[in-house]
């Protein structure tokens, strides 16, 4: 089962849990498994349309989905994940 690293800012809609196990064989279908366990983090991450934020940066590796398949993106059981949101500061 892939593992989905958490960001700290995020951590407080996961009850606190740095590393979600998620469902699918697809980086959306991943996504779409850790929204379904904490629906809270739903309007964070997704648009009104129901697509990712452009600000929402998802890592398999070292490579983000965004340079690979995208949401489309295969995983295996043994990948882990990294959600990264860009942070913005003035």
């Amino acid at each position: 089962m892939p593992i989905l690293r958490i960001p700290a800012p995020l951590r407080a809609y996961t009850a606190g849990q740095a590393e979600v196990a998620v469902c699918g064989e697809t980086a959306g279908q991943a996504m779409e498994s850790l929204v379904s366990q904490y629906p809270g983090l739903r309007p964070h991450l997704y648009n009104s349309r129901g697509e990712l934020r452009p600000f929402v940066n998802l890592y398999l590796g070292q490579d983000n989905i965004k340079t690979l398949q995208g949401l489309e993106t295969p995983l295996h059981p043994e990948d882990h994940l990294r959600l990264i949101p860009a942070i913005a500061g003035g």
